[in-house]
């Protein structure tokens, strides 16, 4: 057998093919792992966890980054479509009013878009802020880690649109 050839039942493989397949098939739990945690697309989750050497929560914080930079070019883009969202407090004294655009009524329809204007609904209902710049700096209320601004970069990352706070008013009863 030539040098650097390795044989398997029945077949023979190249070592450096051995060795990438192996490793291949130690990041499938990783990735599988990675993109339950990020609703991130497989291909995305793949590379951050290459450039991080198999760490899962560096892949998670270059998967941040990423999303940030997406973002950001995205945010030129016009928001034409979206979603008014109405929230009541179960204990009938509290309303929210949420305007959230985006690119596309594809987008506007899909739950992933849904959820996020609801999350956002709560946010506003659970800790008041007055402007839509105090909104976006807070602190989300699920996971203090990160702020709602957070959470909108995530949500362009996962949709690929600019996702826009538009307005929203907040009703009380005292």
């Amino acid at each position: 057998m030539p040098d650097g050839l390795r044989e398997l039942p029945g077949e023979q493989y190249s070592f450096a093919f051995y060795k990438l397949q192996i490793i291949s098939m130690v990041d499938i739990a990783q990735l599988k792992q990675l993109r339950e945690e990020t609703d991130i697309s497989f291909a995305e989750c793949k590379k951050a966890l290459e450039e991080a050497g198999g760490n899962l929560e560096r892949a998670k914080e270059i998967l941040r980054e990423r999303g940030k930079e997406i973002a950001s070019k995205k945010s030129s883009r016009e928001v034409g479509e979206g979603l008014v969202h109405a929230y009541v407090h179960t204990t009938g004294k509290t309303g929210v009013l949420v305007d959230v655009r985006c690119e596309t009524d594809f987008v506007a329809r899909s739950a992933d878009f849904q959820s996020i204007v609801h999350e956002i609904a709560l946010q506003i209902a659970s800790m008041e802020p007055e402007t839509v710049g105090d909104l976006l700096e807070q602190p989300f209320v699920r996971d203090s880690s990160k702020t709602m601004k957070d959470l909108v970069q995530e949500a362009i990352a996962k949709m690929g649109e600019n996702i826009v706070v538009h307005r929203f008013s907040r009703f009380t009863i005292p």
